[in-house]
């Protein structure tokens, strides 16, 4: 009798098990797709863009000084030579660290505005999880059904929450 009853309860474990309700969430595809990922990039953008031209400037000072060094070096006395190629190689130092610090910026700005999204994107799939009774929900997989994936319903849930 008791290892009957065992048995049941270990049954009824199994049963209740396979009624789990699992979901996956495509992380990756809601920071390509969703509006809030977008409207961080367009911010993104804009926040860098005069720096970006800045630098795009500099970089052509920086051929048109190098052309023109190569092309008038030989007659320049080598005073004048030395001096130009001394202005080259700190136009090109600075150069370098200018776009180095600009990387720099740009991906600690990036890796801030799309942790907010995923922070967003996160509540939305709790308030999903919350709502429809999942039991786990992941992110993160080597491969989804798309019977279980839900990405669709959380873009969608992005968009109508305004986030």
């Amino acid at each position: 009798m008791a290892l009957a009853m065992t048995l049941g309860v270990g049954a009824a474990s199994v049963a209740h098990a396979q009624e789990a309700r699992i979901a996956a969430v495509n992380s990756d595809r809601i920071l390509r797709e969703s509006a809030a990922a977008k409207a961080a990039q367009t911010k993104l953008e804009a926040e860098f863009a005069k720096r970006d031209k800045d630098l795009q400037d500099m970089a052509q000072r920086l051929k048109s000084m190098s052309d023109s060094l190569d092309k008038n070096g030989a007659s320049l006395s080598p005073a004048d030579r030395a001096q130009k190629q001394r202005d080259l190689s700190q136009l090109d130092t600075d150069f370098q660290r200018k776009q180095r610090e600009f990387r720099e910026d740009l991906n600690q700005r990036r890796n801030e505005e799309l942790a907010a999204v995923l922070d967003r994107a996160n509540k939305v799939i709790k308030q999903i999880a919350e709502q429809q009774h999942y039991d786990l929900i992941v992110q993160e997989a080597v491969y989804v059904s798309p019977r279980i994936d839900i990405t669709d319903q959380v873009l969608k849930a992005l968009a109508s929450s305004g986030n």
